[in-house]
């Protein structure tokens, strides 16, 4: 892609222009730096920016910057290969650090890196715990008409609790908690839809249960891609509201997987303590990258690290979170639960036939 920019740039110039003329985009672009990296001081410019009452002074040193991708990464310990995290809320998206590259680009699946380059897939869907929410209110509004006031904690306790409780298979529901489009099954809108056959087991268990389901199926479908691929994953932690209320969600999502789903303590700190980490990583080590900057420094960068594992020594940013901040963390793993795995894939497999279904409602029930 750089290379298709530099000539579009060199044809739109004719050939007459001076080479020295012609701007390359990698020339325009600023410089890839590694976790760990010195990314310069702040300037006096820039704290008098910050702070215009000059509390704050220049000096202080910068790691390489990250977006949510990889301060996730680092807020759940999921930079080395075959490590994963999953993030569960409104969205619902789950990145997987590989072994190799893809065999190929595929449309549903967003490469990114962690912030020390390695590569890493992400499988994203627009929607996942929202469709739970406006249940818990329609239940809240139940129990208000009912004579009882009932807060956040009661209504989505006994929403997840009742889920585990019921079938595997979710009694036959389908949920289908599409607010907005999905891309990974094709749809640029969505329609929130329950549907069930007349012999269906509808019960507030089985239900929740389906709503459950339906938050993790369609990052399923996504996960598809990278189970025909090989990828392959140790160990993947959740954070994120689908995980906050007892272990229904991690369970379900295990079952989802097919993999152990560890929830951390800090798992809800997001991205803000994420990049605090990266800043203390880069302050632990500062004196080994003294008087280096720049491109030289990421080659210096890459020398260390190949140094390291031949030496034995291991000073990556997996190494530090494992020695520094992890060693100590208690979790909770939950592994997938056979039972509910086959329930899932029952589940699963009416979920994708009965797309069509949701199709009907997209094309057919207006907006309002």
């Amino acid at each position: 892609m750089l290379a298709t920019f530099d000539e579009l740039v060199r044809a739109r110039s004719g050939d007459g222009a001076e080479q020295s003329d012609r701007r390359r985009l990698r020339d325009l672009l600023p410089t890839v730096l590694r976790a760990g990296d010195d990314a310069g001081v702040l300037t006096l410019e820039g704290a008098a920016w910050l702070d215009p009452s000059g509390a704050l002074g220049p000096g202080a040193p910068a790691c390489p910057p990250e977006g949510d991708a990889g301060t996730g990464m680092v807020a759940t310990n999921a930079v080395a290969e075959r490590t994963g995290n999953i993030s569960a809320g409104t969205s619902v998206f789950a990145m997987f650090v590989l072994e190799r590259p893809l065999s190929k680009v595929y449309p549903e699946i967003d490469m990114v890196t962690t912030p020390e380059g390695r590569p890493v897939a992400m499988v994203h869907c627009n929607n996942c715990a929202s469709e739970i929410d406006a249940w818990a209110e329609v239940f809240r509004g139940f129990a208000e008409a009912a004579g009882t006031s009932l807060d956040d904690d009661t209504v989505y306790g006994a929403m997840y609790g009742e889920a585990l409780k019921g079938d595997g298979d979710a009694g036959g529901l389908i949920v289908y908690n599409y607010l907005a489009g999905e891309p990974i099954t094709d749809f640029d809108e969505g329609r929130p839809l329950v549907a069930r056959s007349a012999d269906s087991r509808l019960s507030f268990a089985n239900f929740t249960r389906a709503l459950l389901y339906s938050a993790v199926a369609t990052l399923k479908i996504g996960m598809g891609i990278l189970e025909n691929e090989k990828v392959r994953v140790d160990r993947v932690v959740g954070h994120g509201g689908l995980f906050k209320t007892g272990h229904a969600g991690q369970r379900i999502m295990a079952a989802a997987l097919g993999a152990p789903v560890s929830v951390m303590e800090t798992a809800g700190e997001g991205g803000a303590w994420g990049i605090a980490l990266l800043a203390a990583y880069r302050a632990d080590k500062a004196a080994s990258r003294a008087g280096t900057t720049g491109a030289a420094q990421a080659e210096r960068s890459a020398d260390e690290t190949n140094s390291a594992r031949a030496t034995g020594a291991d000073d990556s940013l997996g190494a530090w979170l494992d020695k520094n901040v992890f060693a100590e963390m208690t979790g909770v793993e939950a592994a997938p639960d056979p039972d509910d795995a086959r329930g899932f894939a029952t589940f699963l497999a009416r979920y994708v036939k009965g797309l069509a279904v949701e199709r009907a409602a997209v094309e057919n029930i207006d907006t309002v």
